[in-house]
């Protein structure tokens, strides 16, 4: 019997402004057998492949608030799939399970390692919601609108990049504590989507006001109150129409900055705005606060459960598609939650 192959996809050099497939080099590597396994360690067959925004900012060798990914190692990234051997007590052949295994179709975990790999139950949850709604983009959002935007009922709370797969969560969330929710995307099919779909009560297509006064008359027209709350993706324009309609002692959740991934600054227009409301601004990375995990993904898994929070993922085929797809995703050519499916 001829040993399995592991597909792996290595970051081969760092972009120089806009990612390129280039950026990336496929690899083959053998794939351990049971016997090979250290006590403790489990073998993971991935099933998707989550990809998100972070992974562009980790390509830089440049500071920020997590180390570089080396050059010449598989890609960092969130992965479910199914344990195939295993050496430790608590998990067995057949579990499904969450990690970061990275680029490549399958990882060896060490499980004596609090956190690194987690046993999650689908029996009501789709195994890919893992990576999504009840996963890292869920929590991210549950953090982000909970613990620094406060939201009460009745407030305005303003959300970009919507249809995405944090966006779409926040949403949500907030309609369910009596917001009124006005999101932020890039085509009118996704700005339909989250009014018809996810219950928004707005969105404002920013590429059809792609002009900052047309834009900001838009998001006027849809925050006729002024907004409380804001939950940040994108930066640039968006922030700034936000920022000139924000009401005294509103809330803005700093979550992302896609517009200035590629290494250009994003300037702010008017940041006296800040004192002049008396805004709080805080930025958050969510790996920071595992405390709030087991409340998050308590009222996230229950509400993907029961139909109450719904979602959409857009999923490239096998491995090799992965680059493309993130390249896709950098420029919102995804359509909610972009996975790659592994198998």
């Amino acid at each position: 019997m001829s040993q399995a192959v592991n597909h792996q996809l290595l970051l081969a050099s760092r972009p120089q402004g806009e990612v390129t497939p280039d950026n990336f080099r496929m690899v083959e590597a053998p794939v351990p057998s049971a016997d090979d396994l250290a006590d403790g360690q489990v073998l993971v067959r991935h099933h998707y492949l989550s990809l998100d925004p972070y992974m562009r900012g980790r390509m830089n060798d440049s500071k920020s608030y997590a180390e570089p990914q080396p050059l010449d190692t598989v890609m960092i990234g969130g992965t479910v799939g199914e344990v195939v051997a295993s050496k430790h007590p608590k998990f067995a052949v057949g579990d499904k399970v969450v990690g970061m295994g990275g680029w490549q179709e399958y990882s060896v975990v060490d499980a004596t390692q609090r956190g690194l790999l987690n046993k999650v139950d689908t029996t009501h949850i789709p195994l890919s919601a893992y990576l999504g709604s009840v996963g890292m983009p869920g929590v991210t959002a549950w953090y982000g609108l909970i613990k620094i935007i406060q939201p009460k009922a009745g407030e305005t709370v303003v959300v970009s990049a919507a249809s995405g797969a944090v966006g779409s969560v926040v949403g949500q969330l907030a309609k369910a504590r009596g917001c009124r929710v006005v999101g932020v995307a890039g085509c009118a099919e996704k700005c339909r989507y989250v009014v018809d779909e996810l219950g928004f009560d707005a969105c404002v297509d920013y590429k059809a006001h792609s002009d900052p006064k047309s834009f900001y008359k838009a998001l006027k027209e849809a925050t006729p109150n002024g907004i409380d709350g804001y939950f940040e993706n994108v930066g640039g324009m968006v922030l700034d129409a936000v920022l000139a309609r924000m009401n005294a002692f509103g809330r803005i959740a700093v979550c992302g900055m896609i517009a200035g991934y590629n290494g250009e600054p994003t300037p702010m227009q008017n940041p006296a705005l800040i004192l002049v409301n008396r805004l709080k601004v805080e930025g958050f990375i969510v790996s920071e606060h595992p405390e709030v995990w087991p409340e998050a993904m308590t009222e996230l898994g229950s509400m993907v459960a029961t139909g109450k929070m719904k979602f959409r993922e857009s999923v490239a085929q096998g491995l090799s598609a992965a680059p493309e797809a993130f390249i896709g995703l950098l420029k919102g050519r995804n359509f909610g939650k972009q996975l790659v499916k592994l198998i």
